[in-house]
């Protein structure tokens, strides 16, 4: 809901309430984000005004006619270099005359129902209608430079979204160096920033930086959102938890280089932008020209940073994902990819897929090297449209019909951004690459980047994409775009739009997009970029699921997985179970560890059936077949962190709170710590609850040479005895049961039996070594007020 109180504006949702007014000079002052407040009239909002008599010392005063304002020493929607405001800006223009002032003041406002989609790039949207837009006009007199500023208030998500729109109403060109999507300034300093970085196969850990003075920066300049920065923030109180405290999440829907500040000025106020990365961007206006900055996603939260999560989680579910796969449970997956790299033929491939329908898979991948010359990652990227007939002699459409023969879906993977200079595409149209005219130019993975700034380029890929996913019975593909930019330059593009191209090319990457996902809507998109390197919620508008990271090892996993739910709900997060020693670490991990971790994203495996072990693949036929039964939960359930360090804790409860899948996962053995409990998160605290756990067995190995505490002979290690013994002789777990109350589990814990201590070992001891695990279940068995009643009932039978 948004309400125009005189010179104050309030949009509120269902908890939150966000506010600001119009100066005297013009400016708009920001008032309030935070939990929900009753502001009844503008008198009420007076409480909420900054009182000023004097401007602070060494300051500009913006005009003579208001000695109490310095910019500088105001919190402000939006702002610009050159009238006193010397903190980080929201509008940059160099103007025909050169200056590069921008003076923006309030013009008029207009309040409506709905959310028109921004016409160049993705945006929210809210099928029932529940959103309200505010636009915010203001002009630069000076230069007849108009700003658009637009809010939407989601009333059911506790979301605001802004973005802003610069149009040259001027009879000159401008140069827009900056236009970002997002400002919020706050009256105090004792905030934390959290940002999620890395780089490939170590993608999102969260760092905290407690922002006191000057400025932090968190951003990427490598053509995507990237592996090294995800635009996902928070901002929270150093007292934060992940229940309680104040937390804001911030977020942008767009897939290229970002721009997130968070930045504290002499007066202890703190600032947070968010948009188009201005490093090298520089957009021409024309006279007329408008120019569409990206839609950023706010939230608050009081109930810490599963609260902030909640709301973005269904945001996103349900206002950035759309069309078939919205709600459509994903299918368990086998990519081909670590179990035969580009080594792979027909046979080879109908040989994995039989063993893949066998366990339970529903879908079977064909990863990189189907096409062209396709041997090494050097040869054949832009050949989409020719098979290679070596490989699949039957072709895309032979295979694609023998693998649904088998009762599977069949999918591919493609990665239509790029193009190998060994290709017929190539050669064809060299012309066609972002490359700078002779000069050398600096490579990454054997392979330019095919100019999309270019729309020829991207209509000729669309078309030959189009050809491709209508060639065979395709349910399935991959997305991937496996480098950064270098060399930024568009052959398409005269020198002086150069600034333009980056922005240009994820306008066309868009298109393609769009385009395509709407040709095919029954097809299962999954977006990637060398792992996680593009995991954002513009590529989400198009893709239901992104591959997070192309590191599959469970360690790592967990605490990667952990970084995305802060902003993404784990349905979007593509989770494979793969073999190990791991490809990427060469750590080995229990496989039932590998699934648990995997299960809380959209599941998927990724190894070599034909050459496991039977037991393994009793044990992954066994996992899928769990997976199944509780695949609605996992995917559509609330998703919440418990602990995060040595332990660490999740639980996915369902939409009506009748059941739940909760895991504990323990990276390192601590030495005679017996004690550990499970602590649930989001159940109904009045339900009833039978909590259990998976009857698992072990191999006597994992006990070495233990196994002669209990043996009447000696069993040497790996001898043919112990081989021998190990097929028919495994140890008991321990089983976990109870009927108890939400709240009882979510407040008192469930106390686990005891944990391997080097005294004893039987069925009521719980074997957690190194990178163990455990999945718990809960399903409703009632209420406590029935549960009462069954218990009275009883009493008078037994009277």
């Amino acid at each position: 809901m948004i309400r125009q109180l005189g010179k104050v504006f309030v949009l509120d949702t269902a908890h939150t309430t966000y506010c600001f007014r119009v100066l005297e000079t013009g400016q708009l002052e920001h008032l309030y984000y935070g939990s929900y407040i009753r502001i009844g009239s503008e008198q009420e909002a007076e409480a909420l005004f900054e009182k000023h008599a004097f401007a602070p010392g060494n300051s500009i005063l913006y005009d003579q006619q208001h000695p109490q304002y310095s910019l500088e020493d105001m919190r402000l929607e939006i702002s610009g270099y050159g009238k006193g405001d010397i903190r980080e800006p929201f509008v940059e223009v160099i103007h025909a005359d050169g200056s590069a002032t921008q003076d923006f003041v309030y013009d008029h406002a207009r309040i409506c129902e709905g959310k028109a989609p921004l016409k160049t790039l993705p945006s929210s949207y809210e099928e029932k209608g529940q959103v309200d837009e505010l636009v915010i006009t203001l002009i630069d007199h000076s230069y007849a430079i108009e700003l658009e500023l637009h809010y939407y208030a989601f009333l059911n998500y506790d979301i605001i979204s802004r973005s802003a729109k610069l149009i040259n109403k001027s009879e000159e060109t401008v140069r827009l160096t900056r236009l970002l999507s997002m400002q919020l300034d706050l009256e105090t300093d004792d905030w934390v920033l959290s940002t999620f970085n890395g780089g490939w196969a170590r993608e999102m850990k969260r760092y905290d930086i407690p922002i006191r003075i000057g400025k932090h920066v968190n951003a990427s300049y490598c053509g995507c959102s990237s592996s090294r920065a995800n635009p996902f923030v928070m901002l929270s109180k150093e007292q934060t938890t992940e229940d309680a405290g104040a937390c804001y999440g911030f977020n942008l829907i767009y897939s290229g280089n970002h721009y997130e500040v968070a930045e504290v000025n002499a007066y202890g106020k703190t600032r947070v932008v968010s948009g188009i990365n201005p490093q090298s961007f520089c957009f021409l206006l024309e006279p007329q020209d408008e120019f569409e900055a990206p839609e950023a996603v706010m939230t608050f939260s009081g109930n810490g940073f599963n609260g902030m999560s909640q709301n973005m989680h269904d945001f996103v579910r349900n206002c950035i994902v759309r069309g078939e796969w919205k709600e459509k449970e994903r299918p368990v997956l086998l990519n081909s990819w670590e179990a035969a790299y580009f080594n792979f033929n027909e046979s080879k491939l109908l040989r994995l897929a039989k063993e893949a329908k066998n366990v339970g898979i529903e879908l079977f991948v064909m990863d990189d090297g189907w096409f062209g010359e396709r041997n090494d990652d050097s040869h054949s990227l832009g050949d989409w449209d020719i098979v290679n007939a070596k490989k699949l002699p039957s072709g895309l459409k032979g295979l694609a019909d023998k693998i649904k023969g088998l009762g599977l879906d069949f999918g591919i993977w493609v990665e239509p951004e790029m193009v190998n200079e060994q290709s017929n595409l190539y050669r064809k149209h060299p012309e066609w690459v972002m490359r700078i005219p002779g000069k050398q130019h600096s490579m990454g993975r054997n392979q330019y980047i095919l100019d999309l700034a270019n729309p020829q380029v991207a209509d000729y890929m669309t078309e030959l994409l189009t050809g491709v996913f209508s060639s065979a019975d395709i349910s399935y593909v991959k997305w991937d775009m496996n480098r950064t930019f270098s060399d930024y330059y568009s052959p398409y593009l005269p020198p002086e739009r150069q600034g333009e191209m980056a922005h240009r090319y994820i306008m066309g990457l868009y298109r393609m997009m769009k385009e395509l996902t709407e040709r095919f809507p029954k097809i299962l998109f999954e977006g990637c970029a060398a792992g996680g390197n593009r995991f954002d919620l513009g590529i989400l508008c198009y893709f239901p699921q992104i591959w997070a990271s192309d590191d599959t090892d469970a360690l790592y996993r967990v605490n990667g997985q952990t970084g995305y739910s802060y902003g993404y709900p784990m349905n979007t997060v593509s989770a494979h179970v793969s073999a190990c020693p791991n490809h990427q670490t060469l750590r080995t991990t229990p496989l039932s560890t590998r699934f648990a971790v995997a299960a809380f994203g959209a599941l998927g495996y990724e190894c070599n059936l034909c050459d496991m072990k039977k037991e393994e693949l009793d044990e992954i036929k066994a996992q899928i077949s769990l997976y199944k039964e509780w695949r609605t939960t996992l995917q559509t359930g609330r998703f919440f962190r418990g602990r995060n360090g040595n332990i660490h804790e999740w639980t996915c409860v369902s939409k009506d709170q009748t059941q739940a899948v909760g895991m504990i996962l323990q990276e390192l053995v601590i030495p005679n710590m017996q004690f550990e409990q499970f602590l649930p998160k989001g159940l109904d605290a009045d339900k009833t609850y039978n909590l259990y756990n998976r009857d698992l067995r072990y191999n006597i190995k994992e006990f070495g040479d233990l196994v002669n505490t209990a043996s009447p002979v000696h069993i040497r290690q790996d001898s043919i005895m112990h081989n021998i013994l190990a097929k028919f002789v495994t140890m008991p777990g321990e089983k976990e049961a109870a009927a108890v109350s939400g709240s009882l589990l979510m407040e008192g814990g469930y106390k686990l039996k005891q944990g391997f201590g080097a005294t004893g070992y039987n069925e009521e001891v719980r074997f957690f070594q190194d990178f163990g695990s455990r999945l718990y279940f809960m399903q409703e068995t009632g209420t406590i007020n029935e549960d009462m009643q069954v218990s009275e009932q009883k009493e008078k039978e037994e009277e």
